[in-house]
């Protein structure tokens, strides 16, 4: 059986930005306020991070900082996807030697690839590092779905360890564990699905909402594995206004707008990105008021 990188909360940790490029002081307030809630890792570099629109020198310090602040005390995971091979490669090489403990990397978007392609472009970046892979698996931004069969291809990779679940299918999560068992540990990827994917044997959540609620995120897995299924279900379904509201619009757009309501200085989205709109800003103020004490 394969270890896995974390068991419970891993917050898909958002980025500052300033005038300068990114603001590493808000970075690390938002980190250590992560690590005293007692999450057990953050993605640095995910979709909620902004990857995308970040210079490879704004990724390698950004990977840096957050693996020296957090001095072992939680695990660094950075997200190094691409719809190219090659930079997977070398972002990933990389990530490994400023020293992450894994690395969470996204189907290739817009190339489509086949079920086929997606085993070799996994399988070329496998053989080039030797920390833990979990795959991320969102058709809805990357217009490809891993197919269960698929993930137990790559489940066969010894240093392929675990998949971000974010595709939505209940039934898909749960063909995936009937196929892999142990030897492949599941994370939700959506924060509306936390509970079921931990019922079909799921090992934790990379979460957006945690970022805002971390202490909450962590209870409610903490009550699922101490046996309290109904406090567990009803902590799911009691966030939901607050998980509706952070995807009122795209992520990381109102997740950015709530950490700086709470006062961590983090900035507007980048383009092509924007901030939250008016329409929604009443909707998610209300939820902030009814959530979070400021």
């Amino acid at each position: 059986m394969k270890k896995e990188i974390f068991k419970g909360v891993g917050t898909a940790i958002a980025t500052p930005f300033d005038t300068n490029g990114v603001n590493l002081e808000a970075f690390g307030k938002l980190l250590e306020d992560q690590i005293a809630s007692g999450v057990h890792a953050v993605i640095v570099l995910g979709t909620t991070g902004e990857s995308a629109t970040m210079t490879e020198d704004e990724r390698n310090s950004l990977i840096k900082y957050a693996i020296d602040k957090s001095a072992k005390r939680i695990k660094v995971i950075v997200g190094t996807g691409s719809n190219n091979t090659m930079s997977a490669i070398k972002m990933s090489k990389a990530a490994e030697e400023f020293g992450a403990d894994g690395l969470l990397i996204v189907t290739p978007y817009y190339n489509k690839a086949t079920q086929e392609g997606l085993v070799a472009h996994y399988k070329a970046i496998a053989d080039c590092v030797n920390i833990p892979i979990i795959l991320y698996n969102v058709p809805s931004r990357t217009g490809v779905n891993i197919l269960p069969e698929t993930c137990l291809e790559l489940s066969k990779i010894e240093n392929i360890v675990g998949i971000k679940e974010a595709s939505g299918n209940i039934s898909q999560v749960a063909k995936i564990a009937s196929l892999c068992d142990d030897n492949f540990a599941i994370y939700s990827g959506n924060d509306d699905q936390v509970i079921p994917i931990l019922s079909l044997g799921g090992k934790g959540v990379i979460s957006v909402l945690s970022n805002v609620m971390p202490d909450y995120t962590v209870k409610m897995l903490d009550s699922f594995w101490s046996g309290d299924f109904k406090k567990a279900k009803d902590m799911q379904v009691s966030a939901m206004d607050m998980i509706d509201a952070l995807f009122c619009e795209v992520n990381p757009i109102p997740v950015k707008y709530v950490l700086n309501e709470m006062g961590y200085d983090f900035g507007k989205p980048r383009l092509p990105l924007t901030e939250l709109s008016l329409k929604n800003k009443d909707k998610v103020d209300k939820v902030i008021k009814k959530y979070i004490k400021k």
